[in-house]
């Protein structure tokens, strides 16, 4: 079965007169004679051309449109257009039929509402196949980017007590029969019966585990799925996602922001060299997209132009006190065309503000820094002045904030009050005040949204069509 030589490896090959075995679903047949293959390595289709006068009928009708197939034969230099080389088949196998009257990916143009209803399938488009290798590399990339730089991938847990966000929107996870749970004597819920002997949820975040291991590994980062029960239906949320998260002892905030800003433009950089071809599909794509739009509604640069344009300008780094002072001053502010208007200090910014100054004033993507002590989460370091803390947040076009941080409370005093002043319960994390107590020391963080890092870089408009399988509310379907 492993003889065969992927589609994208023979077109990049140069080569041709040579016997070769290639093997994946048919695109389209037409003629009786060529068949448009794919194998999802490429969006390429490689041509096969088969001698339909000295082949059984029976194996031509059973050739549609999704069916999988191997072939041998001969790879030669195209005579058509549109292609460099096509195989001459010697032989078809057919490894898996398609009823054509059943298979819903025929060959036209599919809405991307009706390709979420068949996710399952909706690998097999140009689209899906270019999101999902870009997907791949990116993944790839930040690996690299941290395993280059002596960075330990740290595994936090799915399931675990804490919220780490103080959010409260979390999925509980128990054993319990749900309609008859056991009870204590007050009638409550009795959660020490339940299978880890306490109240658990999916994790919101892997942060403050990944502070503990910064605590003795120095630089840590995590990568792997977090879960927000937030009944949330916007093109920006999902209940299930991915979190970058790094963790670095002896960072303060300014270095916290320097190496986000480099890790974004490293993965750019590096999805840009590697996936060049479903890059410039994708950017096509948008550009076709947006001429349904009136034209004050369309992107001033294309897909490739953006992310090249990220790569070339250092990010503006301001404070939220001035970011408020050029909203406040913003014509959509004074003419009342923000939904969410900008009265003053304190205001916790909306999607629309920070797409205000990253695609309107600054036109580049925007590191926002010291926000007000309290829009922001008890374990960041408090600056001097008692009104802020050392927050960093990264907004980039089209997407708004793609990474938030922090540099981290060190000192115990300061994150005890601080709890106290919330209601967090210093007892449920004990564990992560010991940190402080034995050998604290500077450190800091930030998380990078990987769906909405790739949503960027591949230029779709929903989140929900960057991750195979979105979970969002009332949709936990395949």
């Amino acid at each position: 079965m492993s003889a065969r030589t992927k589609i994208k490896a023979l077109l990049e090959s140069g080569k041709t007169d040579i016997d070769v075995t290639v093997k994946g679903w048919v695109r389209t047949f037409r003629n009786n004679q060529f068949i448009a293959l794919n194998d999802g390595s490429t969006n390429s289709n490689l041509q096969i051309v088969v001698d339909f006068e000295n082949t059984d009928p029976a194996l031509l009708k059973r050739i549609t449109t999704g069916a999988a197939l191997s072939v041998s034969g001969r790879l030669v230099e195209s005579l058509g257009k549109g292609q460099s080389v096509d195989v001459k088949a010697t032989s078809i196998e057919i490894l898996g039929d398609s009823d054509p009257e059943k298979y819903p990916l025929q060959p036209k143009k599919h809405s991307l509402e009706f390709l979420r209803e068949i996710a399952h399938l909706r690998f097999r488009t140009n689209t899906f196949g270019a999101i999902f290798r870009v997907r791949n590399t990116l993944s790839f990339a930040v690996h690299t980017f941290f395993q280059e730089r002596g960075f330990v991938y740290l595994h936090t847990p799915v399931i675990t007590a804490s919220d780490a966000e103080g959010a409260g929107e979390t999925f509980h996870v128990t054993n319990f029969d749900l309609a008859n749970p056991p009870k204590t004597e007050t009638g409550e819920v009795d959660f020490k019966q339940d299978f880890f002997g306490r109240a658990t949820n999916l994790t919101v975040s892997g942060q403050l585990e990944g502070e503990l291991g910064a605590m003795a590994l120095s630089d840590i980062y995590t990568f792997g799925p977090t879960f927000r029960a937030e009944n949330s239906n916007t093109t920006r949320h999902l209940a299930e996602f991915w979190m970058i998260e790094p963790e670095m002892a002896f960072y303060d905030a300014k270095d916290n922001a320097d190496l986000a800003e480099a890790l974004l433009k490293y993965v750019i950089s590096y999805v840009l060299d590697k996936n060049k071809e479903d890059l410039e599909f994708l950017s096509q794509r948008l550009l076709d997209e947006e001429k349904q739009k009136p034209q004050n509604e369309r992107s001033e640069m294309t897909l490739l132009e953006k992310l090249q344009f990220c790569l070339n300008n250092d990010f503006e780094r301001l404070t939220y006190t001035e970011a408020i002072d050029i909203l406040k001053e913003s014509t959509p502010n004074k003419k009342k065309k923000f939904q969410y208007l900008v009265e003053g200090w304190g205001t916790d910014l909306q999607s629309e503000h920070e797409r205000y100054l990253v695609e309107k004033h600054f036109k580049k993507p925007v590191i926002l820094t010291d926000y007000p002590k309290e829009i922001k989460s008890f374990y960041m370091r408090q600056n001097d002045d008692g009104k802020t803390v050392a927050a960093m947040d990264i907004l980039f076009p089209g997407i708004g904030e793609i990474v938030g941080g922090s540099q981290r409370e060190e000192r115990l005093d300061k994150l005890e009050q601080r709890m106290d002043e919330i209601g967090i319960p210093k007892e449920e994390l004990w564990w992560y005040l010991d940190t402080r107590r034995f050998g604290g020391c500077p450190h800091s963080g930030f998380g990078l949204g990987f769906e909405r890092l790739v949503l960027f870089v591949t230029g779709m408009g929903n989140i929900r069509d960057v991750i195979p399988f979105p979970r969002f509310p009332k949709n936990a379907e395949f």
